[in-house]
């Protein structure tokens, strides 16, 4: 199959964000949310009036999804934790481990969350991926982890898509929606040499997979079977996730970051869109 490379996209919001990440819809609201992990920094986007809001947390975010309620569920440095309406904070689930971080999270099918870590010093085994229920439960899903990165779900919950970077290979595995289990863990997609690492993923109504590439400046776009059939480049190398958003869920949103190079091309760190991309699927918020 021949794939369509783009280079189209816009700048929806002009930053420096050192690692910009986690790109969010939030239908309660109509904005996208999006976090900067070492900045510290939760940012929220509305696109029909270009309002931009920016909050500092305690100490780094690796993710920041919408509550059903209201309010935030933030994967954080020492645990995951809940923001409330009226900026209150409570843990709900506090467990530091020196020198590893929160990463990615998604929240799944039936409103858990799944949420990753890592070392700072991205060590093997070092990271885990857990799901967290609205009660605090814990439950840790994969337990040898290196850099746990983006996590997503097949339009008909049969399947979940997760990245470990450092692999180079986007995973499958079966998903039971009535237990929340996963296995049969294979490889989905692998991404050659030269051509960056995956890093966040989203999947699409038609089951496409989206996936950022980590120092390979761009977007993939993967057909269920595997395929590789559009290409969005970006002028900056280090794309670290893309979420559709937007009131129909047909725009693209790209995070980037800057961290580590230097000379940075001037979207580095920008939250970046790219209109009429597709059709994304509606994300279930987490129910505490």
């Amino acid at each position: 199959m021949t794939s369509v490379t783009t280079t189209t996209y816009d700048v929806a919001v002009r930053a420096e964000a050192t690692l910009g990440e986690g790109p969010t819809w939030d239908p309660a609201t109509g904005r996208l949310l999006w976090i900067d992990i070492l900045g510290a920094r939760l940012h929220s986007y509305d696109p029909s009036t270009g309002r931009r809001t920016v909050r500092v947390t305690d100490q780094h975010v690796g993710a920041a999804k919408p509550r059903a309620g209201g309010g935030l569920v933030l994967n954080l440095r020492d645990g995951v934790g809940l923001l409330d309406p009226d900026d209150s904070f409570r843990w709900l689930h506090h467990e530091p481990v020196p020198g590893r971080r929160a990463n990615d999270a998604a929240v799944a099918p039936d409103g858990s969350l799944w949420a990753g870590t890592m070392r700072y010093d991205e060590a093997p085994g070092g990271g885990t991926l857990s799901r967290l229920t609205a009660d605090g439960t814990v439950h840790v899903v994969l337990d040898d982890v290196a850099v746990s990165n983006g996590t997503g779900w097949s339009p008909d919950s049969s399947l979940m898509y997760y990245v470990d970077s450092p692999t180079r290979r986007v995973d499958v595995f079966d998903y039971d929606p009535a237990s929340a289990g996963i296995s049969g863990r294979r490889a989905f997609v692998e991404i050659e040499e030269g051509a960056g690492f995956p890093d966040g993923l989203t999947v699409d109504a038609e089951g496409c997979v989206w996936v950022a590439l980590w120092d390979g400046g761009a977007v993939r776009r993967y057909t269920p079977t595997g395929d590789l059939d559009r290409v969005i480049t970006l002028p900056t190398p280090r794309v670290t996730a893309c979420a559709f958003g937007g009131p129909d869920l047909t725009d693209l949103y790209i995070t980037t970051a800057r961290i580590g190079l230097t000379a940075p091309h001037p979207v580095a760190g920008s939250l970046l869109v790219v209109p009429g991309a597709g059709k994304g699927v509606p994300q279930p918020a987490f129910p505490a």
